[in-house]
């Protein structure tokens, strides 16, 4: 038998919204939730206090406010949760180089050849993530510790918020049986709802079910789900795995009606996705606008570069022939939604010794310092003032 292998699941406790609290004491203990009021707004996080009232992400925020009228409504700050996300990554690091980032408040860790330096205990290892995380940042971390993927996940959800458990190789059954089968990882809604028409609700039942009638009323993945509900998981902790695409995109609380509108929000779109690339060492060959019509038809254009780039400005032009093509195709255009990414990325490659510096690049790393230095937006392109006005949601 294999050595089993020793993972850890890092979950922050509400991230944004405790962010919120620990920067504006007052608001600690209110319902508060992270997303501006808004016909056309989602909730980012909730604090634990608005959950009580039915609030849960990506619910409108008019429907929030109607379960919850006292509930302090606050706007996403993503350049803060961004950076505080760094030091809690920065505490993963200190303990293992494999680290599977699943979001900016959650990853993966494999542990396992870590063990020896902590005594060969991973509670040791947990204890020393949530105490470094609380002390650096101020914030609460659950982590959840397992053999594999699937069980430490669902350590730290079951023991939130502020958990801490392990699930150990004997407990696995007693564990996983009692819960509802929708909480196995793969089981969306669907296949939940295809589970209950052959009567299986818990994940006790599933392992229990005749895996014949189960493939003939599920499919192919009958025989992945009963492992599941067996405990087995066999995936990597994938410490390697790269961005696909690096973009950004705003929703408008009143549409864009005008083509000079639309291109001021796509250079400030644009000076985000360049920012961000140029951070990660990245250099992508296909630029994709994406362009949502009102109320919900959604479009995305594609243009394929010459070679990859990171430069702002090459991706800004590509996008404003995308958005003018696609602008000029449609008889009555608006938007309610834009956005700008970039894909398809190349290694960066190294200067030669005596190459000199393109211009364009020096620009943009030094309007990266200046904006790293004093904060975003404080040395922008003169067509971005345009669109300065209150009301998009940024992600």
């Amino acid at each position: 038998m294999s050595k089993l292998r020793a993972i850890i699941h890092v979950d922050m406790d509400a991230f944004y919204a405790a962010i919120e609290e620990l920067d504006h004491p007052p608001w600690r203990g209110l319902p508060l939730v992270v997303g501006e009021l808004g016909p056309r707004s989602v909730v980012s996080t909730a604090s634990y206090a608005a959950r009580r009232y039915g609030i849960r992400s990506a619910m409108p925020t008019l429907a929030a406010q109607r379960l919850c009228p006292q509930a302090l409504f606050v706007p996403v700050r993503m350049s803060r949760y961004r950076e505080v996300s760094a030091e809690v990554f920065g505490v993963f690091a200190e303990v293992s180089p494999e680290i599977e980032g699943l979001s900016l408040d959650e990853a993966f860790l494999d542990v396992t050849r870590s063990l020896r330096l902590f005594g060969g205990e991973v509670e040791r290892i947990g204890r020393y993530l949530k105490q470094e995380i609380h002390q650096r940042t101020g914030l609460n971390a659950s982590v959840g510790m397992a053999h594999n993927k699937l069980l430490a996940k669902l350590a730290s959800e079951l023991s939130k918020p502020d958990g801490f458990l392990r699930i150990q190789p004997d407990q696995v059954h007693a564990v996983l049986d009692p819960l509802p089968v929708g909480r196995l990882w793969t089981v969306g809604k669907v296949a939940e709802a295809s589970l209950h028409r052959l009567g299986i609700h818990t994940v006790g039942e599933l392992r229990f079910a005749e895996p014949r009638r189960l493939l003939q009323a599920c499919g192919n993945q009958a025989a992945l789900w009963q492992r599941l509900a067996n405990g087995l998981d066999e995936r990597p902790v994938d410490s390697a795995a790269e961005e696909k695409s690096v973009s950004a995109e705003s929703t408008f609380v009143t549409d864009l009606t005008t083509l000079d509108q639309s291109l001021s929000w796509l250079a400030q779109l644009a000076e985000r996705v360049g920012e961000r690339l140029r951070a990660h060492g990245l250099q992508g060959r296909t630029v994709t606008v994406k362009l949502r019509k009102p109320p919900f038809e959604t479009h995305t254009r594609q243009l394929s570069l010459p070679q990859p780039s990171d430069s702002t400005d090459v991706l800004l032009d590509a996008g404003r022939e995308l958005l003018r093509r696609w602008w000029a195709a449609e008889k009555s255009p608006s938007l309610r939604l834009l956005g700008i990414g970039m894909s398809q990325f190349a290694p960066v490659p190294q200067s030669g010794l005596f190459a000199a510096p393109a211009e364009q690049g020096g620009r943009d790393q030094l309007a990266d310092r200046i904006n790293r230095k004093f904060g975003r937006g404080s040395l922008v392109r003169g067509v971005v003032l345009k669109s300065r006005k209150p009301g998009p949601e940024e992600s």
